[in-house]
């Protein structure tokens, strides 16, 4: 594990893996961190098998990255840019961007950006950022998060409810989340038709946040879908889901 400085002052963690070829750079969902998303259901393992060189990100306001209790510290951009950041700390002239929900919506943004990116892997979104524009508002909303952080239990809704039961299983900071959630409440993506890069979509039959994943490959100019066994929570923890990637980065 190791520190960087992104471009606003915040202190950001990262954890690479050596290995060859292309870096594959990852980006966790919201709540989630490294471990969570990454190491723990296997990807970082099944990646590193391939012999890959992997970096992982704990965005702002998750795992040790810092996380200061004030929204206007937390935009899409502002997660986008770290991720570039992290690109120019490191020397990165070409990765291949994997993310997965919350980290999904950044790695379009970054994709769109950035030409250092020649491969992308989302996961955990679907038709909501073509209908509107980034997260699925008719699912769930960034209010429904900053509940699921704050509220009781039995008063948080039911599609918002796997997050707070995720934070309290993590020991996440759930101010910090709450924040998270209340910067990240614009819709970010305006076009697709500039990412030509090869693109991976991955989604969970069961995943409410990742609805009609075909419709958002179908988006995409150079993009192809793949659907997994499971839930929001559930699909990345599918071998299939690791597979699936370690064979479409090759």
């Amino acid at each position: 594990m190791a520190k960087f400085t992104t471009w606003d002052g915040l202190e950001l963690n990262y954890t690479v893996w050596e290995g060859e070829g292309v870096p594959v750079v990852l980006q966790h969902g919201i709540v989630a961190d490294t471990n969570a998303n990454w190491m723990s259901v296997g990807v970082v393992a099944a990646l590193r098998r391939a012999g890959r060189h992997v970096i992982s990100l704990d965005a702002r306001g998750h795992g040790r990255s810092e996380k200061p209790h004030d929204a206007a510290r937390y935009s899409w951009r502002a997660m986008a840019d770290d991720v570039r950041a992290l690109f120019d700390e490191l020397g990165l002239d070409r990765v291949a961007l994997v993310g997965y929900s919350m980290g999904g919506i950044i790695s379009l943004l970054v994709a769109d950006a950035d030409q250092r990116v020649e491969r992308l892997v989302i996961g955990g979104i679907g038709c909501g950022v073509v209908d509107c524009g980034g997260i699925d508002w008719r699912v769930i909303n960034s209010s429904d998060i900053v509940d699921a952080m704050t509220a009781d239990l039995a008063r948080i809704a039911p599609n918002a409810r796997m997050f707070r039961i995720l934070a309290d299983a993590l020991g996440v900071d759930r101010e910090a989340i709450a924040m998270v959630a209340t910067g990240l409440n614009e819709a970010p993506i305006e076009s697709l038709s500039g990412i030509t890069i090869p693109t991976l979509v991955l989604a969970g039959d069961r995943d409410p946040f990742a609805a009609e994943p075909e419709r958002l490959a179908a988006a995409l100019p150079d993009a192809r879908c793949v659907v997994v066994s499971g839930d929001h929570l559930a699909a990345v923890a599918d071998p299939r889901f690791s597979e699936t990637l370690v064979d479409f980065l090759k």
